[in-house]
């Protein structure tokens, strides 16, 4: 299987028929905090396989950086 974006997650969650309205902000916020952990990843995995192989910044200090 692979793996989800978390949009895709987000996407199947809310379409669930047991999915109820109380439950859409708690289910958004997870989806967030997956996406962030994805987007650090990427750019963490992407500065690894840098030529310099030393990252000067983390994924997570990226991400808050370009999108907090």
């Amino acid at each position: 299987m692979k793996k989800q974006t978390a949009v895709e997650w987000y996407h199947t969650k809310l379409a669930e028929p047991t999915t109820q309205a109380k439950d859409v902000n708690t289910i958004f916020l997870l989806a967030k905090a997956m996406e962030k952990e994805q987007i650090s990843q990427a750019y963490t995995t992407g500065v690894e396989e840098d030529v310099y192989s030393n990252p000067l910044r983390t994924g997570e200090m990226y991400y808050n950086d370009t999108f907090s």
